[in-house]
């Protein structure tokens, strides 16, 4: 069993196209691919870790990287319309019990 931050492919498949498309910028450090820096949020996540203990050696980037991440696809509604998907998903294969 994979550890629960990382993110599997059938995950990647659901978040991934909500994520914004960064510009590619010709100058700095090229930014790290956002599957890697998801999977840094949810090691912080997960553990309970302070974003600034993140380890670098585990390839996610630093804790500063990934949080601003985290607010700037919170900001854009990336998370909202994952839910808005995953509900319409689940009400129309009957899997919601709405009366509750």
């Amino acid at each position: 069993m994979a550890a629960p931050w990382v993110v599997s492919d059938e995950l990647w498949a659901r978040i991934g196209p909500l994520l914004p498309v960064r510009p590619a910028s010709r100058t700095g450090p090229k930014p790290l691919p956002d599957r890697q820096v998801l999977q840094g949020i949810l090691f912080v996540l997960f553990t309970g870790i302070g974003w600034e203990d993140l380890p670098q050696e585990l390839g996610f980037g630093s804790g500063m990287t990934c949080w601003r991440r985290l607010r700037d696809w919170q900001e854009l509604g990336v998370f909202d319309r994952l839910h808005q998907e995953l509900l319409a998903e689940l009400n129309a294969a009957g899997e919601i019990d709405w009366s509750r």
